[in-house]
């Protein structure tokens, strides 16, 4: 699809260096350093700065201090970043089938479908299912009993939401998630295991987008709750009763165990773990590959773990990290004596 650098830059509520770059015209999003003729790239690390005066798009997105470093259209942002996702989503929009109900679909007396919806081939919808308007459900996706799905959500291929979970609007559910499963919930008798019953639900809010083979999975007794805007990577473990607020985003291969509460706007790097019942406050940052296995009370950024090494050198620095409390027990006896 193509628009005009004129037209992006009204769509988007950004300012065009020179309006005589209005009418040219653009069809697709490229990397800085390999953009060509009648595509459009941007710069918002520092680091490929050094591409801009080779670069050969038909325009680019930077902010305004950045504008002489390109002789060419320049689209002025003060976050080239979110430009160039608004530019790429009406650029490359996302395929919608036409709306229909497929052949093998299956679906029981007591759901309701609504309006204008793509139910794709194998598709299961339980009893008391709710499907609002403009959804698509493609192929393989199972519905479990008395749950919903909001207006205008996306379930891509052989996801299975449980029963009696809520999906917001617009939501993105991509392949191979799963809402809704039981939560790790088992009591010990005498060194046996007794299940425990998982008798709550999931509620996501509006705009949330759940990765490939991520789980979220249902409250033992209240609800598991993703809030509003939360978007969540592929391949992440949302516990039971876990409670995630909104606009809060988490990498993949990161997990958090049960009923630990997430505040809003936070961040979560890559294979990060949080232990269960602690809670984090708004405005939090973890960075890759952190335990966090305490609450945290005041915003800011925050790490475990240390970083890498050449081998042998580690290894090294490992042994004597096991010595350190014993080197504080001395160190803390001599400070005594003297």
């Amino acid at each position: 699809m193509k628009y005009t650098l004129g037209d992006l830059a009204s769509k988007t509520g950004v300012q065009l260096s020179n309006k005589s770059f209005a009418n040219i015209e653009v069809e697709a999003v490229a990397p800085v350093q390999s953009a060509s003729k009648g595509e459009i790239s941007f710069c918002a690390n520092p680091k490929y700065k050094k591409h801009l005066s080779v670069c050969q798009a038909s325009a680019v997105i930077l902010k305004e201090e950045l504008v002489d470093s390109f002789s060419g259209a320049v689209l002025i942002s003060k976050n080239p970043y979110a430009t160039y996702a608004q530019i790429a989503g009406l650029l490359s929009p996302a395929d919608i089938p036409t709306a229909e109900v497929h052949s093998t679909a299956t679906i029981h007396d007591t759901a309701r479908v609504g309006r204008n919806c793509y139910i794709g081939p194998n598709t299961v919808l339980d009893a008391g299912v709710v499907v609002e308007d403009d959804c698509l459900l493609m192929a393989g996706v199972f519905i479990g009993k008395n749950s919903s799905v909001g207006k205008g959500t996306r379930i891509n291929a052989n996801v299975s939401v449980y029963h009696n979970c809520a999906l917001g609007k617009r939501n993105i559910i991509h392949s191979g998630a799963v809402i809704g499963a039981d939560g790790f919930g088992f009591a010990n008798d005498n060194g046996k295991w007794i299940k425990v019953p998982q008798t709550g639900g999931v509620v996501l809010g509006d705009d949330v987008e759940v990765g490939a083979s991520t789980t979220i999975d249902r409250g033992a007794l209240d609800n598991t709750v993703i809030e509003e805007g939360v978007k969540l990577d592929n391949q992440i473990q949302i516990a039971h009763n876990v409670r995630i607020g909104a606009h809060t985003a988490i990498a993949g291969c990161s997990g958090v165990a049960g009923s630990t509460i997430i505040g809003k706007h936070c961040t979560i790097a890559g294979m990060c773990t949080i232990v269960g019942h602690i809670e984090l406050t708004d405005n939090v940052r973890i960075t890759a590959m952190s335990l966090i296995s305490k609450s945290i009370k005041q915003s800011g950024s925050y790490s475990s773990g240390t970083g890498f090494e050449e081998t042998t050198s580690w290894r090294k620095n490992s042994v004597r990290f096991k010595q350190l409390d014993a080197i504080s027990r001395r160190l803390f006896k001599l400070e005594n004596k003297s």
